[in-house]
């Protein structure tokens, strides 16, 4: 059974937990800057939004990579950044519609969420359960990309 992430950002309380603890866990360090989720802050609502890569079935990112860095681990599903294999062209970075593909300058190499090998980091920090690693079957991810890929096929 395929897992992913579900966020509910009703549940997001804006602390920052899933970035500290994401960018720990990826980087050694706790730094925001780093992180592979970010906390969307909306000063106007007073509400916040987790945001991350969404795994896309038909990976635009994953498409686009001239050197087939970005490889499906076998495991969790999760479209992931052989580091070795990537050139830092930054070509997946423009593919990706939804923005969660960056570049690290400190690597010289793109990063995005690997969902933490089956265990995101993430999910266990946040105190709300904004964001929690469930089946994927609950989580409305196929709506979602059936919602996005409509979308993206208006604008053609």
């Amino acid at each position: 059974m395929q897992r992913a992430l579900h966020i509910d950002p009703g549940k997001c309380t804006g602390c920052l937990q899933c970035e500290m603890a994401c960018s720990y866990e990826n980087e050694g360090l706790f730094n925001p800057a780093k992180s592979r989720i970010k906390v969307f802050t909306f000063h106007h609502e007073g509400r916040f939004a987790p945001y991350t890569c969404t795994q896309c079935a038909d990976a635009w990112c994953q498409k686009a990579c001239p050197v087939d860095a970005i490889q499906i681990d076998r495991n969790t599903g999760a479209k992931v950044i052989v580091e070795a294999r990537c050139v830092g062209c930054k070509v997946c970075t423009i593919a990706c519609p939804f923005g969660t593909v960056n570049y690290n300058t400190a690597s010289g190499k793109v990063i995005k969420c690997d969902l933490c090998g089956g265990d995101p980091a993430c999910a266990k920090a946040c105190p709300t359960a904004a964001i929690t690693y469930i089946d994927a079957d609950w989580t409305g991810l196929d709506k979602m990309r059936a919602y996005a890929e409509q979308s993206l096929a208006g604008t053609a």
